[in-house]
């Protein structure tokens, strides 16, 4: 297994293993620099969303890096406000001109219940789909699939939908395995991607992980990372340190035994848990 090693999504579009997350990560010559430090470690898939402003940087990240783009795996989500037709088929075409990119290997929605939406989310989000769906027509996208949706909002969705989302991208990591979010998922052929694979920075402190990591002989992020691809799951760990971009790629090397994948799971809520997108304020 490499980073280039890829999963099949349900509509035959391959997916790179592992991704880049650029949650947090600013706008500039920081996003710039951490892609163009990414993709020289090996990584090929790159996530980033409108919401996080810095899709131009990363566009430019990609672009420096001189690698070919159908070796490329680009990301990218339509926010909270979008959720019409007519807006996410412009949010869409900014998102592209942004990236500087011919097309979008995967396109998100990326909250389901956004406040202003909240008393007709079920037709703002067939909507928003309904011009994803014309953007994959088009050649625009590749593939379509959602982001913190749980199962009755992908209910809801799949009721409309003509083209089916392959990827339901949540929080997903030791503290939160979101087991009813990730059985749904799977019954129906929809890859669990996992943003904040690591937590939010807790996960660092959880003294299980730290003994786990010293029998291993790895780090912390490296034994959970690991943990995510042996459940199954696509994490996108987040770094701006090159340091730590290469040590994150380093997965392939060993394997954690049944019993200690048992022992992760049982750390529910050690860093935090998901959000609940039907009581967010945004």
């Amino acid at each position: 297994m490499s980073l280039t090693d890829t999963y099949e999504l349900a509509n035959g579009v391959k997916i790179p293993i592992v991704g880049f997350g650029t949650w947090q990560t600013p706008d500039g010559q920081v996003a710039e620099a951490s892609v163009l430090a990414a993709l020289k470690a090996g990584y090929r898939h790159i996530d980033t969303a409108a919401a996080y402003g810095n899709e131009a940087s990363v566009g430019q990240g990609i672009k420096k890096s001189g690698v070919d783009r159908e070796d490329l795996f680009v990301t990218t989500k339509l926010w909270n406000a979008d959720h019409s037709y007519k807006l996410a088929k412009q949010a869409i075409d900014t998102s592209l001109e942004k990236l500087g990119l011919d097309y979008l290997d995967l396109y998100l929605i990326h909250w389901p219940n956004p406040v202003q939406y909240r008393d007709h989310w079920v037709d703002a989000n067939a909507e928003a789909w309904r011009a994803m769906e014309e953007a994959v027509r088009a050649g625009k996208i590749k593939a379509i699939g959602v982001s913190n949706f749980r199962p009755n909002h992908l209910d809801q969705l799949l009721a409309t939908a003509e083209i089916k989302p392959v990827v339901n991208q949540i929080f997903l990591n030791p503290s939160d395995l979101q087991p009813e979010v990730t059985a749904y998922n799977e019954a129906h052929n929809i890859l669990s991607e996992a943003y904040s694979p690591l937590g939010t920075g807790k996960i660092f402190e959880v003294p299980a992980l730290k003994q786990m990591a010293a029998k291993y002989g790895k780090s912390v992020a490296q034994v959970v990372l690991r943990w995510s691809l042996q459940h199954g799951f696509l994490p996108l760990p987040k770094s701006v340190h090159e340091q730590r971009i290469v040590e994150n790629a380093k997965l392939f090397d060993f394997e954690i035994s049944d019993a200690d994948m048992t022992k992760i799971d049982g750390l529910h809520d050690v860093a935090g848990l998901a959000t609940d997108p039907d009581n967010t304020d945004f």
